[in-house]
């Protein structure tokens, strides 16, 4: 063999072994992970846990629960992680896993309900329930969510029409920490039902939902351009008062040359029979009811990322959101309505991390706290990257209420550096965003990071000392535990 054919022979070789040692590598790189340690998808609170249980079926559940009651150890339970404080796990406890635990028990097609497992999706619900014609009243603006996730942050969604996820909700099974199981509703147990939902998974594990669901009907999408003065007047005269408008939401605009001050609102208007737009000509009715999946996904994160590093970049974002304008008149089915575009935000750095935030301020503050915002992102120099509004109908229900009057949501999706010293900034920001709803009557979402000192929650929920009382009166020895729990409860 001549000199040049074995130095092209051992390259071949090496190439190959390069090769195999790269597939194996990312074929295994899960057995790399620490499959104890537990975050959410800001990957701000990295907790190492003692145990994970899968739940798959109730007793499994169960005995988790009672042996960690023999055995006095804390329980955390997780679905989706998205909340974004630490509400989903605790250090050295027995975390839940609930995604697994996720069958459809029962559907009541003339009653218009359904029972699950906790553990399951909204998008599982959707996809069971589309082929009969009828949808869910009340779920975030995204169907990746648990339903035991949801219930335990007591979601709202984009139908003016219903306020929180409360509303929407017949009963549960609640797995207590002695390793009961009570049945939950307005009238069994009747004091756990507001405190359990939007409870942050501090009185049980929630084992199974039933939920009321209304008709899949037909909406034409409506899309309006207006300055964030005249939102507010806008909104009540015409959105509230127009019982055709199913859903609802708005973006504020995060390009330099308009920041929070140019909107575009989207409306999804109640297509009739007798109405002439009516697609009978246009597309067939199965084309109109099959479930859509997210698209141009890959397009989409790249496009987004160049406004987590430009200004430009984000002049770009808007710019390239209201293309979206060319959609009105679109026809769509309220499913594929509350299915929008989510998988383009998902989002991994070694420097840097997007979270969430979301406040609630009365309709009448709208544009003053508006107004405010943008003092705060400019003079901290924060990295706002998306500033979506939706509306909030008043509600009765839930022991922790954001929503005791109408209100707007206003909900801003920040990027900042995973350093100490970014944690700290964005923390003492954050903390002046909240002064500022506070100022202006309003209060924040529980859900997310916990920035607000034990001050300012007291402030926005005056009621969560008494809550936090409920709590310990059901669950003395605080088996079931969490991060927010640990820094807010006045014991600690």
């Amino acid at each position: 063999m001549t000199r040049k054919k074995t130095m092209w022979t051992v390259g071949v070789l090496v190439t190959l072994v390069v090769a195999i040692i790269f597939l194996w590598i990312v074929t295994n790189e899960n057995r790399f992970e620490d499959e104890l340690l537990i975050q959410d998808v800001s990957r701000l609170s990295p907790t190492k846990v003692k145990e994970v249980v899968q739940g798959k079926e109730a007793e499994g559940l169960i005995e988790a629960v009672q042996l960690a009651q023999k055995e006095n150890l804390k329980v955390s339970i997780g679905g989706a992680k998205h909340s974004q404080g630490g509400h989903a796990f605790y250090k050295d406890s027995v975390w839940l896993d609930m995604r697994g635990y996720d069958k459809i028990l029962n559907f009541d097609e003339k009653e218009k309900t359904i029972t699950v497992q906790s553990g399951a999706t909204w998008k599982q619900i959707q996809d069971y329930i589309n082929p009969y014609g009828l949808s869910v009243k009340v779920m975030q603006s995204s169907n990746i969510f648990t339903i035991g996730g949801s219930l335990s942050s007591n979601v709202h969604g984009r139908d003016p029409r219903y306020g929180t996820l409360i509303e929407t909700v017949d009963s549960f099974r609640l797995l207590m920490a002695d390793g009961t199981v009570k049945e939950v509703s307005r009238t069994d147990n009747e004091e756990l039902f507001p405190l359990v939902i939007g409870g942050y998974g501090l009185f049980g594990v929630i084992l199974d939902v039933t939920l009321q669901l209304t008709d899949d009907v037909f909406y034409v999408s409506e899309m309006k351009q207006l300055n964030y003065e005249a939102y507010a007047s806008h909104f009540q005269q015409h959105i509230l008062a127009d019982e055709t408008i199913g859903l609802h939401y708005a973006r504020l605009s995060i390009a330099p040359n308009s920041f929070l001050e140019d909107m575009y609102l989207t409306n999804y208007k109640l297509v009739r029979e007798d109405n002439e737009l009516y697609p009978v000509d246009e597309m067939t009715f199965d084309q109109l009811t099959t479930l859509e999946e997210e698209k141009n996904v890959g397009r989409n994160k790249f496009l987004f990322n160049l406004s987590r590093k430009f200004d430009w970049g984000k002049g770009m974002s808007w710019y390239v959101q209201q293309q979206f304008l060319s959609d009105e008149g679109l026809i769509l089915s309220r499913n594929n309505a509350m299915s929008p575009f989510i998988e383009f935000l998902e989002y991994e750095s070694a420097k840097n991390t997007d979270i969430l935030q979301e406040y609630f301020v009365p309709l009448d503050q709208f544009a003053s706290f508006v107004d405010g915002i943008r003092e705060v992102v400019d003079s901290e120099d924060l990295n706002l990257l998306n500033a979506t509004v939706r509306y909030t109908k008043a509600s009765d229900e839930g022991f922790l209420n954001y929503a005791k009057e109408d209100t707007f949501a206003i909900v801003l999706l920040f990027n900042h550096p995973l350093s100490d010293v970014g944690i700290d900034h964005m923390e003492q920001a954050t903390q002046k965003i909240v002064d500022l709803a506070l100022a202006h009557g309003g209060t924040y979402y529980l859900t997310y990071q916990l920035y607000p000192n034990p001050t300012q929650i007291r402030a926005a929920y005056p009621e969560i000392d008494a809550f936090f009382e409920k709590k310990r009166a059901y669950d003395p020895d605080e088996r079931f535990m969490n991060q927010f729990y640990e820094k807010y409860n006045p014991r600690n």
